[in-house]
């Protein structure tokens, strides 16, 4: 056995790197600031009832000003204050909201979802009357971005089930995954928020200060809006250039049928196709989904022919990750994808839970990125730890760590956990640093969530910013 501490990966931003997505904006502005033709504004259509959108103004004038950091905190990496949106700084954009963007919800029609018996129904409604409004900006407004304001009540609504009510629905019905799926035809991309979570000052059972939210938002919305990424890892010239899969199954929303697979394509920079797959088999042991060895290749082989067409050439190398282990039919699937597609270098490489725990030297946990190597193909590494830029461990409970393991690997296993590292840092929901599963995994469980939504027929969007 062998005990590392890897170093934190670094980002690359508009005129440099830093470890920290806030700071690396803040001080180098955005990635694709050097791209000649980005855009400079971000057009916010706003879908709410009136005191909803009163709040959402209020909030947007906040954002594009600037948010303090939290007060009182000896910890000012970690709750840095929010610089604003503006065109020359931090953003480099123009955040564009009007009512010309703004389509109001009809108090009456919200009190009339709110009276329905049963949970479903009134999900089906809520949906109903936001999707309506959705639709109208994306076809006849020139939005970049759609925010959903959610009255509170309404929320409630929908997210619970009132006292004595049964349901002999079996169906699996959550609001906001149905919404981002009946909408994801129209091509606008949805960002979903409570009023609440849009009072300037922190509300009791608030988990992020207000300058977190901040840059959590303004985040998300760039990257939805512009279709671009702020931030992406540096680039090692010295490593073939890469594609990183991640694969994942989900249930269809009656629990019963047979799980489907999915995969998340993603380049060195940060780029995703989504892809769904086919129904696959569930594993009469263990209860787990798994691929035969023709659904292997035909996932990879679609996965591959995306990534030719988008980038116009084949990858040097790919890295599948999957949250559970490789079966031998799924190598086989595999390899021969990766054999007719001419791609030499392979990682297939497992990121599971583990039962084994590791203990720091004083109160705090182990730092993040400390590998405990066990054997060539197999090791415990904390994506989630104690954090050095932060000076404190920054989470609620005891992290847990994550066991990698390879089945197919021509890369060492202190490599492919560095780039599991690096990829936890590549959610542009989050500005967080310390993310505990790649981006890769990360995806295909929220594709996961809204793929059951959407109809066979129906042909998904392929960019990660219709799920998140």
């Amino acid at each position: 056995m062998k005990l590392t501490t890897l170093a934190e990966p670094l980002l690359e931003f508009g005129t440099g790197t830093h470890i920290c997505p806030r700071t690396g904006i803040e001080q180098m502005g955005v990635y694709d600031k050097r791209d000649e033709l980005r855009r400079t504004e971000l057009r916010i259509g706003v879908v709410g009832r009136g005191e909803g959108i009163d709040l959402l103004d209020e909030w947007l004038a906040k954002c594009r000003a600037g948010v303090e950091r939290k007060a009182g905190s000896k910890l000012p990496n970690l709750f840095r204050g929010f610089g604003g949106i503006s065109p020359d700084h931090g953003f480099l954009t123009r955040i564009i909201n009007s009512p010309q963007y703004t389509r109001p919800l009809q108090k009456s029609e919200i009190t009339s979802a709110l009276k329905l018996e049963t949970r479903a129904d009134r999900i089906e409604r809520a949906v109903n009357l936001f999707y309506e409004q959705v639709r109208f900006l994306a076809e006849n407004r020139a939005v970049d971005v759609i925010v959903c304001v959610l009255p509170n009540e309404l929320f409630d609504s929908v997210t619970t089930r009132t006292e004595g009510e049964a349901s002999n629905d079996e169906l699996e019905h959550n609001f906001r995954r149905i919404l981002k799926a009946r909408c994801m035809h129209l091509g606008t991309p949805l960002q979903l928020v409570r009023e609440k979570t849009m009072l300037i000052t922190k509300q009791s059972g608030d988990q992020q200060d207000p300058a977190t939210k901040a840059w959590n938002f303004a985040t998300a919305l760039y990257y939805k809006g512009n279709r671009t990424i702020p931030w992406r890892l540096v680039e090692d010239n010295a490593k073939p250039t890469s594609c990183y899969i991640g694969i994942g199954f989900y249930k269809s929303r009656d629990g019963e049928t047979v799980s489907s697979s999915l995969a998340q394509v993603f380049d060195e920079f940060g780029h995703g196709i989504i892809l769904r797959g086919t129904p696959v088999s569930i594993d009469k042991k263990n209860r787990r989904p798994y691929l035969s060895e023709e659904q292997a290749y035909e996932l990879l082989r679609d996965a591959l022919e995306e990534y030719d067409r988008a980038l116009q050439h084949m990858p040097a190398r790919v890295v599948i990750h999957k949250s559970s282990h490789f079966r031998d039919s799924e190598q086989a699937g595999f390899r021969r994808a990766l054999k007719e597609k001419g791609v030499r270098s392979r990682d297939f490489v497992a990121i599971t839970g583990t039962d084994i725990r590791l203990f720091g030297d004083k109160n705090y946990p182990p730092k993040r990125g400390t590998l405990l190597t066990m054997s060539e193909s197999d090791g415990i590494l904390y994506t989630r730890g104690t954090v050095d830029f932060y000076k404190t461990y920054p989470g609620m409970y005891v992290p847990s760590p994550v066991r990698v393991t390879a089945y197919d690997q021509d890369s060492s296993l202190e490599g492919l956990c560095e780039e599991i590292l690096g990829l936890t840092k590549m959610n542009w929901n989050n500005t967080q640093l310390d993310g505990r599963l790649p981006i890769t995994l990360e995806c295909a469980s929220k594709i996961g969530d809204i793929m059951k939504y959407v109809d066979s027929k129906e042909r998904p969007q392929v960019s990660y910013s219709f799920y998140m």
